[in-house]
């Protein structure tokens, strides 16, 4: 499986953390964040991210900023995006079990490292349960 990974100033250390664990269970990973501490603006590598994902490029997406937000807002402007925030390993879970969440945004400056283990463990293990989820996904573009 191909994850990409993006982030901004804030998620460096994560990311490379995160790629290397990944890496080493087996994932290809492809790195659309920046490699320095420079300030940059999140949007530069969110958008990248989320057209790598809608066009199959990579089949999955993580992405750090320092609170997610910024992130996940920029994600979910893709019609194909379901990028979904989490802070705890529950909550991972439940992205991808009632959103099918195919991006996973974690907020940099407000969890341990340890955390993102487990985050992304479990995000990667759930399973989306469908039924009357996927009927809500159904409603979530505009028309």
């Amino acid at each position: 499986m191909k994850i990409g990974i993006c982030n901004d100033h804030a998620g460096v250390d994560y990311k490379n953390q995160l790629s290397e664990y990944l890496s080493g269970k087996g994932y290809e990973i492809v790195n659309f964040g920046t490699d320095t501490t420079d300030s940059m603006d999140y949007t530069d590598v969110a958008h990248p991210l989320a057209s790598a994902v809608e066009n199959g490029e990579v089949d999955l997406g993580v992405a750090f900023c320092g609170t997610g937000n910024g992130m996940a807002m920029t994600l979910n402007k893709h019609t194909g995006i379901r990028a979904g925030l989490a802070w705890s390993e529950a909550i991972g879970t439940l992205v991808k079990q009632h959103n099918n969440a195919n991006v996973l945004v974690m907020p940099a400056r407000f969890i341990p490292f340890s955390e993102v283990i487990r985050i992304t463990d479990a995000w990667l293990t759930a399973e989306f349960e469908g039924g009357r989820h996927q009927n809500r996904i159904d409603k979530i573009p505009v028309k």
